[in-house]
C-alpha cells in the first residue's frame, strides 16, 4: 500500500499544474505589490479575466498605480493607460520593463493629480497567447475589464469612473475602448476618451507613413501577430526568406524608450523594405478585410473625444487621422484636435500630456467639452 501511495504522489509532482479555472471578465486573478515604486506611488502587478474577441475567458496581466498614503474616505477616479507599441510576443509586456515607470507619459503627474492610474498589457503581452496587434475588440476588452478589476485592490480606491488615454497602439486602443464601453461594461461611467497619434483606418495607415523603413519594421509586426491571431497566411506577403525576416524581427525586438535598433534588425529591416516594396497589404486579402474589419468606427462615443496629433508625425500619417477626426466631427462628436509639437510620433503622449490631462480633469469634473470640429 505504501508503495502504490508513493507512485501516486510522485506521478502528481511530476504532473503540471492544473490550470486556474476561468472567471468572469474583470475578475481580479492576483495582485502582486511592486516593492521599490517611485516616490509618492504604491503600484501592483496585476493578473484579471477578460473575454477575447471571440468570447474566450483570457487571464492577462497589467499595472496598477495610485497614489501612496492613506486610503481616501472616497473611491478615486481612474484614469486607463493605453500604452503604444511595445512589441508583439509575451516578453514585450510593459508592465515587466524595468522602464515602465519612466516610459508611462503623464504618469507622475496623473498620480499627483489623485488618479488610480490602471495600465493593462493587452493579452499575448506578459500571457502566453498570441498578442492581437491593432485588433480592437480584445484589446479593448482587455482595457476594460483591467479598470473592472483594480476595483478589487483595496488600496488602488479605484471606482467606476474612469477615462481613457492612449498613445499610438494605445490611441486606437482607446478609440476602440470608447466604442465598446456601454455594451460591454454598462457599470462602468466613462467620461472621456483621449488617443494621441491614433491609428484609425488602418488600410490607410498602413501605407500612409513618411519613413518607408519604420513602416515595414511595423508591417512585420501587424503581420506576424495577424498570422498567428487571425490565421492570415505570411505566404501571401512574399517568399520564404520574406517569412522568415517577419518571423525574426517581430520574434526578436521589444521597443522600449530611447532605444537603439541593433544593426541586425536595421539589416533585416531593410531587406524587408526591399522585399515589401510594391506589397499594398490594404489590396490583399485576408489582410484588407482584418484591416477593415479592426479600424475604429467613425461615430461618436456618447462621451467627448480628444485627439492629439503632430503634424510631422512620420510614422502615423497625419491627414489619415485629420480625416477620421473629421468625419467624427460629421457624425455629431464632441471632438478637441490638438495639433502637437514636439520630437515626433514617438513622443506624442508625453508632448500632449499636461494639455490631455487638463481636458482630462475637465470631464470628472463635469465641464462643458470644447470642440474644434468648426475649425478642422
Amino acid at each position: 500500500m505504501r508503495s502504490v501511495w508513493t507512485i501516486l504522489v510522485a506521478l502528481s509532482l511530476a504532473l503540471p499544474p492544473a490550470p486556474a479555472l476561468a472567471q468572469s471578465a474583470g475578475t481580479l486573478d492576483s495582485a502582486d505589490p511592486v516593492v521599490v515604486a517611485p516616490e509618492g506611488m504604491q503600484a501592483w502587478r496585476v493578473r484579471y479575466w477578460t473575454t477575447s474577441d471571440r468570447g474566450a475567458s483570457i487571464r492577462v496581466t497589467g499595472m496598477v498605480i495610485a497614489p501612496r498614503g492613506s486610503r481616501p474616505t472616497t473611491t478615486r477616479p481612474v484614469l486607463a493607460w493605453a500604452h503604444g507599441t511595445w512589441g508583439v510576443v509575451e516578453r514585450c509586456a510593459p508592465s515587466l520593463n524595468r522602464q515602465f515607470f519612466t516610459g508611462t507619459p503623464g504618469l507622475n503627474e496623473a498620480i499627483r493629480r489623485g488618479y488610480t492610474v490602471v495600465a493593462p498589457d493587452y493579452p499575448g503581452l506578459g500571457s502566453p497567447m498570441p498578442h492581437p496587434y491593432l485588433a480592437g475588440v480584445a484589446t479593448a476588452h482587455s482595457v476594460l475589464d483591467a479598470v473592472r478589476s483594480a476595483r478589487a485592490i483595496r488600496g488602488a480606491a479605484a471606482g467606476g469612473r474612469f477615462a481613457v488615454w492612449g498613445e499610438s497602439q494605445g490611441g486606437h486602443a482607446a478609440l476602440w475602448t470608447g466604442q465598446l464601453a456601454r455594451a460591454y461594461a454598462p457599470e462602468l461611467r466613462l467620461v472621456g476618451v483621449a488617443a494621441a497619434a491614433p491609428p484609425t483606418d488602418l488600410v490607410e495607415n498602413l501605407t500612409a507613413g513618411s519613413n518607408p523603413t519604420v513602416r515595414a519594421f511595423l508591417t512585420a509586426f501587424v503581420a506576424y501577430s495577424w498570422s498567428r491571431h487571425f490565421g492570415a497566411p505570411l505566404s501571401t506577403l512574399g517568399n520564404r526568406t520574406t517569412q522568415r525576416v517577419i518571423t525574426r524581427l517581430a520574434r526578436n525586438n521589444c521597443l522600449e524608450p530611447g532605444m537603439k535598433l541593433r544593426i541586425a534588425t536595421l539589416v533585416g529591416t531593410l531587406s524587408l523594405r526591399s522585399a515589401l516594396r510594391n506589397v499594398d497589404l490594404g489590396r490583399i486579402e485576408p489582410w484588407a478585410r482584418l484591416a477593415r474589419e479592426n479600424s475604429p468606427e467613425a461615430r461618436p462615443h456618447g462621451v467627448p473625444l480628444l485627439i492629439a496629433q503632430n503634424p510631422a508625425d512620420t510614422i502615423v500619417g497625419p491627414e489619415v487621422t485629420l480625416a477620421f477626426a473629421r468625419r467624427m466631427c460629421g457624425n455629431g462628436a464632441q471632438l478637441r484636435y490638438l495639433a502637437i509639437t514636439g520630437k515626433g510620433h514617438d513622443t506624442s503622449g508625453a508632448d500632449s500630456a499636461d494639455a490631455t490631462l487638463d481636458w482630462i480633469d475637465a470631464r470628472f469634473a463635469g465641464a462643458q467639452a470644447p470642440s474644434d470640429c468648426g475649425r478642422i
